[in-house]
């Protein structure tokens, strides 16, 4: 199946062909998909506006998708590697993660079961009320969480090469805006 937008433009480009279709790759050792190659010497703005189609929200499922692949080096699934992000700033409880995470309790229970049985997050009891079981990372869990960021940030990095220096770095730095922008409307969101 070939992939629509910016792929088929790039590849018009890449071989200046007149509307005839994206050249399909051919990758010696992959299985033959009938994936559309990306060339990384075509600028943006040698893409063919009119085929050039941008969604904020298609952009950012696309680029989960390559945080997803990113993560496959460590072995974490996407919400393995959220909760851990949000484990390294402190301990939880595992219905406070499912209201960040915006999932339902016996969802994040699943994952977690998952994360202490490979010795990356650790359940304990708290002190003031046994009931109540706090979550925390492990020394373990720290580090996989170090190699899962390194990871991910590498392929985001590869991935904006394509765009030259200034263009990654603004790329990058633009995530960096969202960031900010998710904590801000989680404090909002609290304050109601």
């Amino acid at each position: 199946m070939f992939e629509l937008g910016p792929s088929i433009a790039v590849q018009r480009a890449a071989n200046n062909t007149a509307r005839s279709g994206p050249v399909v790759a051919v990758r010696p050792g992959l299985p033959q998909t009938g994936s559309v190659r990306y060339s990384n010497n075509v600028s943006v703005e040698q893409l063919d506006p009119t085929e050039r189609t941008y969604s904020p929200g298609r952009t950012a499922a696309w680029l989960a998708k390559q945080v997803e692949l990113g993560l496959t080096t460590v072995d974490l699934s996407i919400s393995q590697y959220r909760i851990l992000s949000i484990l390294a700033e402190g301990s939880a409880q595992s219905s406070a993660l499912a209201e960040r995470l915006a999932v339902r309790p016996p969802s994040v229970t699943a994952v977690i079961d998952g994360l202490v049985t490979r010795g990356l997050v650790e359940r304990t009891h708290r002190e003031d009320d046994r009931r109540r079981v706090s979550l925390e990372l492990t020394t373990e869990g720290l580090s996989v969480l170090a190699s899962a960021d390194e990871a991910v940030n590498g392929r985001l990095e590869q991935i904006s090469s394509g765009l030259g220096a200034k263009g990654s770095a603004r790329a990058l730095s633009c995530l960096s805006h969202w960031h900010d922008a998710m904590v801000l409307y989680r404090a909002a969101r609290a304050k109601k």
